[in-house]
């Protein structure tokens, strides 16, 4: 067995040095762990454990009845090849483009659930973890590592795994919060240096976005707790916020474009009710720009999922303003967000979490922005949903919608009142049509 050994120093406040020894694996040693029937979980978004991955993939001859379980992965990794499906099967939590057509397909699926409510998954013995693959920050002088971008869901599966291995890479940011794992809580320690992946929207960007960001961003009041979803609508409405006072930020996602608010005090987290002058999030994606400003930055705390979206956490904040996209809404305010027909696309999430939570927040705002047409000039108002999607925000939770034709508050509206409005937010070539579905529906019964 091949041991690598590290030797970290440190300095104590009363300057004498010390010395922790490190026992450091190659991944292909530290993954042998891992047998056929296993339930191993994956870190995800920009903490995805690349090298962790490709090893374990390494394995796939040997290894078969493997379930996998994550939410966003992100990094080249591939789950798709026709002989990695022989040995695993990848059970999404949440899906995003590494693990689409998998899923979709006989060797994966998806478990519909609240964003809030994975931890309960591994917490109650639901999907218990056999392993757990995570990436992690350096060691600190007490042997604390960081879970770093994305605390999430993987806080749950550190503490209920029955074997941890860490990816530990000296570019994982620091972060302040819930996501602090003594190394002996790990297993196995993997040393690899890394850059971690980055996402960034602004090319995105388009007349139709730019419209949406600013109607969204009027609505937006001064000393309103933001959250915002993933993508170039939120990028978007951050830039229209530049005039804005007092605001705070309690939201699963935190981007680049948080941070020139944060930068300029406009989000200072002053009216908050809860972790006053703190940013809270649950896990971080963007640029390198992004992770090195959270590294070791007390004003930013990343805890675990269960906390962030608990709705009534969510609630106590003030003028909590949720702003969330949707593939599709049909004409009676139901909005599916997660699926095209029956092809799985993303997953639930943390939207009706914050949905909830903004509306009954005192002065919230649920909002659900989305373009009123597609890139193919498809209409996203439909009059129903495509046969299989799945309903995310029932018509019971709608609140605001708004495209770049304006917005409507659907919430004590009847049917016919809604379908009325949401015509007027359809792009114009669309509207004929879905007048006569509206007729057909409603003045015609």
């Amino acid at each position: 067995m091949a041991w690598h050994w590290a030797r970290v120093y440190f300095y104590r406040e009363h300057l004498q040095r010390i010395m922790i020894e490190i026992k450091y694996l190659s991944a292909s040693e530290a993954l042998k762990i891992v047998q056929p029937g296993n339930r191993v979980f994956i870190h995800g978004s920009a903490a995805t454990p690349v090298c962790l991955i490709e090893a374990l993939q390494a394995r796939h001859q040997e290894l078969y009845n493997v379930e996998l379980v994550s939410i966003t992965t992100l990094g080249n990794v591939n789950f798709d090849k026709p002989e990695h499906r022989k040995s695993f099967f990848f059970n999404s939590l949440f899906v995003s483009a590494a693990t689409r057509n998998v899923v979709n397909s006989e060797d994966g699926d998806y478990v519909p659930i609240f964003l809030s409510q994975i931890p309960q998954l591994f917490r109650k013995n639901i999907l218990p973890i056999d392993v757990a693959l995570i990436q992690v920050s350096p060691p600190d002088v007490h042997g604390y590592c960081s879970l770093g971008t994305s605390v999430d869901i993987a806080r749950a599966a550190v503490d209920t795994a029955k074997y941890v291995i860490a990816q530990v890479n000296p570019l994982m940011p620091r972060t302040h919060g819930e996501g602090f794992v003594h190394i002996s809580k790990i297993n196995a320690m993997v040393w690899h240096n890394s850059e971690l992946p980055e996402v960034n929207y602004d090319f995105q960007t388009n007349a139709v976005i730019e419209k949406i960001g600013y109607h969204v961003a009027s609505m937006v009041e001064n000393g309103a707790t933001l959250q915002l979803g993933i993508g170039a609508i939120p990028d978007q409405v951050l830039k229209n916020l530049t005039t804005h006072q007092n605001l705070g930020l309690h939201t699963e996602m935190f981007s680049d474009g948080i941070i020139p608010l944060i930068e300029r005090g406009i989000i200072n987290n002053s009216q908050k009710k809860l972790n006053i002058g703190r940013s809270v999030t649950s896990f971080i994606t963007g640029t390198r720009k992004l992770y090195d400003f959270v590294n070791d930055n007390p004003a930013v705390r990343v805890m675990d999922i269960s906390y962030v979206n608990d709705t009534s956490i969510i609630r106590q904040n003030p003028k909590v303003t949720a702003i969330n996209s949707a593939i599709e809404i049909d004409l009676t305010g139901q909005v599916c967000s997660d699926s095209i027909g029956t092809y799985q696309y993303s997953g639930i999430g943390g939207q009706m979490d914050f949905i909830r939570g903004a509306s009954l927040s005192e002065g919230g705002l649920p909002i659900i922005a989305l373009p009123s047409q597609t890139n193919k000039g498809v209409s996203r108002i439909v009059p129903f949903l495509k046969e299989g999607a799945g309903v995310v925000t029932t018509r019971g939770h709608v609140h605001w919608v708004v495209t770049e034709n304006g917005t409507v508050n659907l919430f004590g509206k009847n049917l016919k009142q809604r379908a009325l409005a949401l015509i007027e937010l359809a792009h114009p070539d669309h509207r004929e049509t879905l007048e006569r579905s509206y007729f057909q529906r409603f003045e015609n019964a």
